[in-house]
């Protein structure tokens, strides 16, 4: 009987250079590319959310959250749920898979609610099958830190209404829950020939850059034991001509020498290679972060590049986009607008454009036209077109009857 393999990890700010990983916008040096394309989305997104990141802010954006969010709060945690590679290819032989992925979801929707769990892909490219589940860590309840608090103390609090929902990473993964999980799962799991791990166990799940870390060890310490051997030999060659008359022996021990140094020189070079693949991987990570940054920094960067990129699906050109964020109104006699929405064009007189804050959100713009939000606008005149179309139709009908109006 294999072994259910359940671990968790929190996340940094909005997670998203994980999911640059997660969603293979980049691609890792441990996956096959040839078989991305079997990985799948378990989770279906709400409508206007694109990819992983913006599902964890929605998620907080829509949980009814008063309190402030500080910058360095966990938003994201995240569950891998597996087995080991022999016990996940006889599932996938026997045609398990989904059922597998699908009460591994059950199981975690349950223990950390169905609203909570905003993200789960399904890798196939990878050696082994696996889950990457994405949790935001709201909850209710009275805090665990204030309970500790005032045992210790002995002071009192006040206490904040409990039915309230809170970011909190650490009441979803204290001791205890921790350990109810790994034991739960495994329950779960017991249909499929997996149990639990040993409780206790020393073994560790590393981080990718421990593993990048103990890989530039592991090459020192080759090079190293490169060059010890290089230096032996060196001294089996002077003790060559004085040790002529047990050349044989000699000569066996420089030869097992000399092939023992060849395949170190070949194990050295494997090691490097991965350790280029590995520094061009955490360059992707870190310009990632960089831009996660610059996002935190300057949060209307972010808007503003979706106006600019809605402005050029409606037709305008990049002068008049450029003018719009300089804050100068555009005006025009007559110009068609084409709408995403509707997928045709609508022909406005009179025009006058201008980029404007929300009234309801000041972190949000909106494109206006002739004072109006140009998406209400469209909505409009698509009313007005669908109205007047279901009226010309009636008159035809009526008309082939034989009945005037």
């Amino acid at each position: 009987m294999g072994f259910a393999v359940l671990h968790l990890q929190k996340g940094a700010g909005n997670d998203a250079p994980i999911s640059s990983h997660i969603e293979r916008t980049i691609n890792p040096t441990n996956a096959d590319k040839s078989r991305t394309h079997l990985n799948k989305e378990l989770i279906v997104l709400p409508d206007g959310v694109n990819n992983r990141t913006e599902a964890i802010q929605y998620r907080i954006d829509h949980a009814g959250i008063t309190r402030k969010i500080s910058h360095n709060q966990v938003r994201a945690i995240r569950f891998i749920l597996s087995s080991t590679h022999e016990d996940m290819q006889r599932i996938q032989n026997e045609d398990h898979l989904d059922d597998w992925c699908r009460d591994s979801l059950d199981w975690l929707k349950k223990i950390v609610g169905s609203e909570n769990v905003v993200s789960a892909v399904l890798h196939l490219d990878e050696k082994t099958p696996h889950i990457h589940a994405t949790v935001v860590p709201i909850v209710t309840g009275e805090r665990r830190k204030a309970n500790v608090e005032q045992s210790k103390t002995g002071k009192k609090y006040k206490k904040k209404k409990t039915k309230t929902p809170r970011l909190c990473a650490d009441d979803i993964m204290n001791r205890e829950k921790l350990k109810y999980y790994q034991n739960s799962y495994a329950e779960a799991m017991k249909k499929y020939g997996l149990q639990r791990g040993v409780e206790g166990s020393e073994a560790r799940h590393i981080s990718t850059q421990q593993y990048y870390r103990e890989l530039v060890t592991k090459n020192e310490n080759l090079k190293e034991s490169i060059e010890n051997f290089q230096e032996e030999r060196g001294d089996v060659y002077e003790k060559v001509r004085d040790m002529y008359d047990r050349k044989d022996e000699v000569r066996e021990r420089f030869l097992d020498m000399d092939r023992h140094v060849r395949d170190k020189k070949e194990e050295l070079a494997v090691i490097e290679t991965k350790l280029q693949k590995a520094k061009q991987d955490y360059e992707l990570y870190k310009a990632q972060e960089e831009l996660n940054l610059i996002h935190e920094l300057f949060p209307m960067i972010k808007e503003q590049l979706r106006i600019d990129e809605f402005c050029r699906k409606i037709g305008l050109a990049v002068g008049s986009i450029k003018a719009l964020f300089a804050g100068k109104t555009l005006t025009a006699k007559s110009f068609s607008f084409f709408s995403p929405e509707h997928n045709q064009k609508f022909t406005a007189e009179n025009v006058k454009l201008k980029i404007e804050k929300e009234p309801d959100n000041l972190n949000k713009l909106q494109l206006n036209l002739n004072g109006m939000n140009i998406l209400e606008w469209f909505r409009e005149k698509y009313q007005e077109v669908q109205e007047k179309f279901s009226i010309n139709k009636k008159q035809e009908a009526n008309k082939s009857k034989g009945i005037r109006l």
